[in-house]
This record gives structure tokens, C-alpha cells and sequence, in this order.
């Protein structure tokens, strides 16, 4: 075995480096010594190092369980590059065939192999156990050891039957590994792993080169991050979507809006992925849209930013993702956008799961929320929670600290809190206590008869959200600590203690304020919703012109909504006609040039300041249905067949195909008007609409309705406007 002082010698001939990174050294001495070793390291710190040189210098072959496929293949192609012998490193996992793990086998009998990684499945199957068992192993390496725990971001139920399988096969050292790991989670993992005495080797959270906001998320989300990745062109970014299918649309979205993106995620065929995650890789694009299955592995240094269009589940999620940005020691922005409607959401999600599982994902979620809600330094927060004290009071690159909010002296409120834990005897939530002390008779509350006691509604004149910013801030200041066996229940520091017997001054931050915005709902009626009064009856006058010309009604031509869109966001080019509600391609070719021309004039003559300087292109939403229903309305199926296989209402599939008419396209439904109506009727309803000035359904009914059905005017009003605007 080498000695110590020969370690970095070895680097040098084995690697080719010559100075160790952080704890690189220790670690690898220790495992040397033959001591369990755990190593809490973040990405990017050289964890790998760590088990990969020992093995190099001890006898045996050392097994390395690691859940990652594709990660276990780079690593040992690296590793053969850094040796002349191609069997000394190898993998078994279900990718290999038959002859494969035999030539494997016997590389590992023969004592040429000196690293063996295994996924965890494959290292519980009989035949495998068996044949370790031969083996001379050196020492154990679990990767990713988080997984373990059902507190991690990335638990798997497989990881917990590692230490008894390593009984099994023959004891020997351990060293678990793991980038991202709470108090909580490396409590866990030590403990499932049986290695409680392990040396801990922690490196700092802290990356000083990111910098973290939170934005509300509002309905202009799309044109916030379009804008964010315009003002960044040329630079490399990931945007993390929760689902699949926002994934797709975001990615095409920025497409329209001339930004070079892909889409990466886990339904989509292997080949298409690496295929997208190359052309990240070489430049060839600057965006990925991804969900989480993207980045695992992803060895890119220069990712500028990373965007959350949603909030994760967790944050160490959080902390993983956005530890992607600025590996190189350069910028690295790292903007969330927040609302609380899709924590709730996330909620929702959960409830089919055990009560168990549901309820440490709601403590994450809880976790989430007060980060994204707080406005004490985000670094302070996030170290924190890994069981990390920054002691700064301003880290300078997040965006509370560029904006602090005033402090408040909260001594008092602080006294109460811990009153309130103390009385309950240190064995409730968060929650518990802040209902215990605003006074909400929750039926938890009522079943314990804590509602009787005196400090109940002791906090009736502060609001549940300042009760939380004071215990979260109290958790961070170390007067209270979550208790790691059961995680969330309150307990008061021995710094708390002190406090209790003399209360020193204790400021806080009122929490950010993340107001819920309403949904639009426009308003019909006229020049009323439209920003420019006068523009509007301007163009209100040109279709007027138009209708006389082209022998049609004018709300064939756009209707009044569309209108008053076109009145509030000046739309110059037929490209952003076709943004305006109820304006398709064949719409805007057909109609759209002198309305454009009318507001360019209108625009250029009094100076206008046109609303949004980003006008953000949206991708025709032919959604499958639409699709579909216009394919079988070309094959002539019957509209109420059509309706009845894709489980709509009549009325449904005609509030479906008038959408898709409105907006442009033509369809042709005379086969089916011909079967179910009478022709005579079918010219009476063409006629008045022909006639009329509105299109509106009431209208028509009041005018037709004694002769004629609502679905007969309908239809017939379907087929009217197909012909006359499309």
C-alpha cells in the first residue's frame, strides 16, 4: 500500500493531477486506514476520486453501487483511459448480455479488475451474490447514497437492501457518498448503512459564484423567461418544467420566439434524447426544456442560468438543479418562478400514495414554500437547511439581499413561540403551533384539549404568516431545531434555553408577499376593453368598408373581441396579427393586411409607445382533439358519432368546431347538415346570418327559434362561416 506522503505521487502517475481538491486527501487516507467514510461533497467537488485512487492502491477490487446507467459507463471508459489495462475497470447491469458478464467474470477472477460498478438491482439478484462471494473485494462504495432515504429527492426502495446484501457477501469497509444530503437524509443513511461511526467528511453547500431570485409567477410567465433569454443570447441555460407535456409546448414556444432550444425528458425514445442532450452539449443549441430526468451526469461548465418555470418538489431538488448553473466558477443565475397554487397542485398529486410518503412529501413542500416565501438571504436558507451556518449577513448575489425589507424587533413574539413549544412539550409541528397560537380550534387541537390551555390564542394579534417567519427565522438563528428522528417537530436549543431565562433583542423579516393574481376574464361589450377607444372605431369603420366590399357580414371579417385586442396591443406585422385572439393564418392573409397597415399609420402618427417592447409568438394550439376532429370531418364521419367516441356533448364538439373555424381553418360539414336538416331550413338560417350584423347566438335564436333548435343554428352558422371568412 502507498504511503501517505507518496498519495500525491499517485495522483500524479494515475490521473495525471498534480494537487488534491478540498478533502480529496483525508477522505482517500482514511479509506486507506480502512475506516468507514462518509462524504458529503456537492457536484462538481471530485467525489469519484475518492474511491476511484484507493482502489488503484489496495488489493482486491473495490465494488462501487451506483443507480446510474449511463453515468457508470462514462466512468469506466474514464477510467480505462487513465490505465493501460482495459480490465480494470467494469460494469454489471441489465444492459449487459450473457458472454458480456462472463468476460467480466473472469477480468475480476484473474485480479485484473480493480473497480466494479453495479446498480443496486443487479447486485440483490442470487447469481451475482454468489459470485462476489469468490471475490477479493477491497472496500464498498455506495454512490448517490441519498437515494437511500425516503427523505432524499431521488428515493429507492432497492438502495435499503444494500447493507444486508453486503453482509452477506463479506464485510468490509464502507465509504457512502452523496452530493445533496440534509441533517435529516445523512442521519438516514448512516443508519440504514449501519455506519453511525463512520468519519464524516462535509464540504461546504456554499457556491458564492450563483445567485438566487424567486419571481412571482403571473401570467406572463412565457414572456418573462423569453425576455431573461433574449437579453442572455449566445449563453447556455436549462428551463426545468414539472410535466412532459409543458416541456414539449415551452420548447416550442421559444422555438417560435427564434430561440435555439430542445426538449429532454424521460417519454421520449432514447436516441431523440441523446441526441438532444449532444447538441446542448456542442453548442448546437442554447436552451434544453427539461423535467428533472435531464442533467443527471451532465458534465456542462458553462450553463449560465438555470429557470424553474415551476417550483420543484424539495430543495435539495432545488440545490441539484440548480447546481448545473456556473460549474466553470463563473455566473450562474438561478431564477424560480413561485406561486403557491402549484405547491397545492404538487399536493394534490400525492394523495394516492401511502400516508406515510405523503406526509414527508408535504414537509418538503412545506420546506419549498419557505424559501420561496422568506426574505432573509436565500444562501443563509439554503445552507441552513443542509446543516450549514453562514454567518454573513449579506450575501450580495441574491435577490433579498439586493433589496433588503426593514427588520423588525420580534423578542416578544419570539418569547411566545417558545412558550408555546415549551407548554406542548417539544412534540409538535410548525403548524400545530401556529394554530395553538393565532387560536384556529383545529380538530387536532380539539382531540388533545389543547384549546383549554392558557397559551391558546396567546398570538391572536399577528397573522399566521408572521408567526411562520418568526419560528422559520428562529429555526436559522438556532433557538429552535427540528428534531431528526421525527423530522418537524420543534424542540428549543440550548440557545433557546437561554433565551427563555433572558431575552435578548431577536429582529426578523416580514415574509415576501406573493399575491395570487386573478384570472383574466375579458370583458365583452365593446370599445370598453380596448385600450385606444379611437382606433377601435377606426377599424370598426374598415371593416365596415370591407363587409360592403367583399359582400359579408363584418364579424365574419374579425369579430368585436378580436378587435379590441388589435386596440390594446397594436399589432404592426400579419405575424403578430395571428397572436390576437380569434386570428388564424388564413384569417390574417386573408383580411389582416390593411388593418395592420391602419394601426402602423395610427401607431407612427401619434407617437405611440406600443405596450409590450416583447411580443411573444405563440404556437398554434392544435391540440390532438382538434386535430382529430378535423381529420374525421374530412372523412365525413358523423359529428354525433365523433362526439360520442371521444366522450364529448354535442354541444361540446360544436363549442370545439366553432373554435377551430373561428380561427381560421375550413371544414366542411354538407355532408352531415345534408342528412340531418332539411335543405329549405338550411338556406332560411344561411340567409339571416348573411343578413345580420352580429353572429351572436342569442340574436339568432330571439330572430329564428320558433322554426329552428339551438344545434340547427349552430350548425348551420358553423358551415356560414366556414364558407363566407375562411
Amino acid at each position: 500500500m502507498a504511503k501517505k506522503d507518496n498519495l500525491t505521487e499517485e495522483l500524479k502517475k494515475y490521473f495525471g493531477f498534480d494537487t488534491f481538491k478540498g478533502n480529496q486527501k483525508a477522505i482517500i487516507e482514511n479509506v486507506l486506514a480502512g475506516n468507514d467514510t462518509f462524504v458529503l461533497m456537492p457536484t462538481g467537488g471530485g467525489k469519484s476520486l475518492c474511491y476511484q485512487l484507493p482502489s488503484l492502491l489496495m488489493d482486491g477490487t473495490a465494488i462501487v453501487i451506483s443507480p446510474l446507467i449511463a453515468l457508470m459507463k462514462n466512468q469506466v471508459d474514464a477510467m480505462r483511459n487513465f490505465s493501460e489495462e482495459d480490465g480494470v475497470a467494469h460494469f454489471i447491469n441489465s444492459s449487459l448480455n450473457k458472454s458480456s458478464i462472463d468476460q467480466v467474470k473472469n477480468d475480476i477472477l484473474s485480479g485484473r479488475t480493480k473497480l466494479l460498478y453495479v446498480a443496486p438491482e443487479s447486485l440483490t439478484k442470487d447469481e451475482n451474490v454468489e459470485f462476489l462471494r469468490q471475490v477479493k473485494i477491497s472496500f464498498y462504495a455506495v454512490d448517490e447514497a441519498h437515494c437511500i432515504s425516503e427523505w432524499g429527492h431521488d428515493f429507492r426502495p432497492e438502495y435499503r437492501r444494500i447493507r444486508p446484501i453486503i453482509n452477506e457477501i463479506g464485510k468490509r469497509p464502507l465509504i457512502a457518498l452523496t452530493a445533496t444530503a440534509t441533517p435529516k437524509v445523512q442521519h438516514d443513511i448512516q443508519k440504514n448503512l449501519g455506519m453511525i461511526d463512520a468519519t464524516v467528511f462535509k464540504s461546504s453547500f456554499n457556491r458564492p459564484n450563483l445567485y438566487y431570485e424567486i419571481r412571482p409567477k403571473g401570467t406572463n410567465i412565457d414572456r418573462d423567461i423569453i425576455k431573461y433569454i433574449k437579453s442572455n443570447e449566445g449563453k447556455s441555460g436549462i428551463v426545468y418544467c414539472l410535466s412532459r407535456k409543458k416541456v414539449e409546448e415551452f420548447a416550442d414556444i421559444l422555438k417560435a420566439n427564434g430561440v435555439k432550444a430542445l426538449p429532454y425528458h424521460a417519454g421520449m425514445d432514447s436516441q431523440l434524447r441523446s441526441t438532444n442532450q449532444d447538441a446542448f452539449l456542442m453548442e448546437k443549441v442554447d436552451v434544453i426544456v427539461a423535467t428533472i430526468a435531464f442533467g443527471m451526469g451532465i458534465d456542462k461548465p458553462d450553463v449560465r442560468y438555470v429557470i424553474h418555470y415551476d417550483i420543484p418538489k424539495s430543495l435539495e431538488g432545488y440545490y441539484q438543479e440548480t447546481g448545473r448553473a456556473g460549474r466553470d466558477g463563473g455566473e450562474g443565475h438561478c431564477i424560480a418562478f413561485y406561486a403557491y397554487k402549484d405547491l397545492q397542485k404538487l399536493e394534490k398529486f400525492m394523495q394516492g400514495k401511502p400516508v406515510a410518503e405523503q406526509e414527508i412529501g408535504r414537509q418538503l413542500l412545506l420546506e419549498t414554500a419557505a424559501y420561496a416565501e422568506t426574505s432573509v438571504c436565500r444562501r443563509k436558507v439554503l445552507l441552513h437547511y443542509f446543516g450549514e451556518e453562514f454567518l454573513e449577513d449579506n450575501c450580495g448575489s441574491c435577490d433579498n439581499c439586493l433589496n433588503p425589507k426593514k427588520q423588525v424587533e420580534a423578542k416578544e413574539l419570539l418569547s411566545a413561540v417558545l412558550e408555546v413549544v415549551s407548554t406542548l412539550k417539544e412534540k409538535f409541528k410548525t403548524e400545530y403551533i401556529v394554530n395553538m397560537l393565532v387560536g384556529n380550534e383545529t380538530s387536532e387541537i380539539q382531540s388533545y384539549k389543547h384549546n383549554e390551555l392558557d397559551v391558546f390564542g396567546s398570538g391572536q394579534d399577528e397573522d399566521e404568516k408572521t408567526w411562520n417567519a418568526v419560528i422559520r427565522q428562529a429555526l436559522i438563528a438556532g433557538y429552535l431545531i427540528k428534531d431528526i428522528e421525527n423530522y418537524g417537530l420543534l424542540k428549543i436549543s440550548d440557545k433557546g434555553k437561554g433565551f427563555v431565562e433572558k431575552p435578548v433583542s431577536f429582529k426578523i423579516t416580514k415574509d415576501n408577499e406573493f399575491e395570487e393574481e386573478e384570472e383574466e376574464v375579458p370583458v365583452r361589450g365593446g370599445a370598453s376593453c380596448a385600450v385606444d377607444p379611437v382606433l377601435y372605431s377606426m377599424m370598426k369603420d374598415l371593416r365596415k368598408k370591407l363587409s360592403k366590399k367583399l359582400e359579408v357580414p363584418p364579424f365574419v371579417i374579425f369579430q368585436d373581441p378580436s378587435l379590441e385586442a388589435m386596440a390594446t396591443t397594436y399589432p404592426v406585422t400579419l405575424d403578430e396579427l395571428q397572436n390576437i385572439p380569434g386570428v388564424g393564418a388564413g384569417k390574417a392573409k386573408r383580411y389582416g393586411k390593411e388593418f395592420v397597415e391602419l394601426i402602423k399609420k395610427h401607431v407612427e402618427e401619434n407617437e405611440i409607445e406600443r405596450p409590450e417592447d416583447l411580443r411573444v409568438r405563440t404556437v398554434a394550439n392544435k391540440s390532438k382533439l382538434k386535430v382529430s376532429i378535423i381529420q374525421r370531418i374530412d372523412r365525413k364521419v358523423a359529428l354525433d358519432e365523433i362526439a360520442m367516441t371521444n366522450g364529448l356533448e354535442f354541444s361540446e364538439l360544436l363549442d370545439e368546431i366553432e373554435a377551430i373555424v373561428y380561427s381560421g381553418t375550413r371544414i366542411n360539414i354538407d355532408y352531415f347538415l345534408n342528412d340531418v336538416m332539411d335543405e329549405d331550413h338550411i338556406e332560411d338560417i344561411y340567409e339571416y346570418f348573411k343578413d345580420s350584423e352580429t353572429d351572436a347566438l342569442e340574436d339568432a335564436i330571439e330572430e329564428l327559434g320558433g322554426d329552428y333548435t339551438e344545434e340547427e343554428i349552430r350548425l348551420v352558422r358553423i358551415k356560414f362561416l366556414s364558407e363566407m371568412a375562411n
